[in-house]
């Protein structure tokens, strides 16, 4: 460290209120740019890592939370299963809901296709139901509407048993279907 000293305006020097010091740091320019390097690629991964979580996270939460996913739409359905009191009368209470069975014996998957019709997007899910005295399988439609929110087409329950009785929970196809399509068209869905 050094004392810088100047003259005044009337003789003599006086001491400089500045202090300046002298870099210890005598490496090659090489070797700080070397190192600046480093540094900067250390920074790209963290950078490049949070935004992977992040993007990760995104898809994470908008499956699991929005209301268009498929997981919400189950949960929805299988609540309306639930508490429609023919469905809980044919099965018997308690009623819980399951997918497709996996190689591993797990019924966590629950078969859905999303498909295009007319330009408007569609989504199809099957999944299963249980209770007490009896099982089913639950048959969902649903169409976008101009807001972009599917709406239910139709819901509908058909027990496995000998009879094979349909339960029908919801069916708006007649008010949904007839905004915009040809008249002449076959239903999508034949009931037995």
């Amino acid at each position: 460290m050094y004392v810088r000293c100047y003259s005044a305006q009337k003789g003599g020097l006086t001491k400089s209120q500045e202090k300046s010091e002298v870099s210890a740091d005598v490496r090659p320019l090489g070797e700080k740019i070397k190192e600046t390097t480093k540094t900067v690629s250390y920074t790209g991964v963290i950078v490049l890592g949070v935004g992977v979580t992040g993007v990760i996270f995104y898809y994470v939460f908008r499956e699991l939370f929005s209301g268009n996913s498929a997981n919400s739409i189950y949960s929805e359905a299988l609540e309306k299963c639930k508490n429609d009191p023919r469905v809980e009368d044919a099965l018997g209470a308690p009623i819980k809901g399951y997918g497709e069975e996996t190689t591993r014996r797990r019924r966590t998957h629950v078969s859905h296709a999303v498909y295009e019709k007319d330009g408007v997007k569609h989504m199809r899910m099957r999944f299963y139901i249980q209770g007490v005295r009896n099982k089913g399988v639950v048959e969902l439609d649903m169409k976008k509407n101009e807001y972009d929110n599917y709406q239910c087409r139709y819901l509908l329950v058909q027990l496995d048993d000998y009879s094979g009785k349909t339960i029908i929970i919801e069916d708006n196809r007649a008010e949904l279907d007839k905004k915009g399509t040809d008249f002449g068209q076959m239903p999508t869905l034949q009931l037995t």
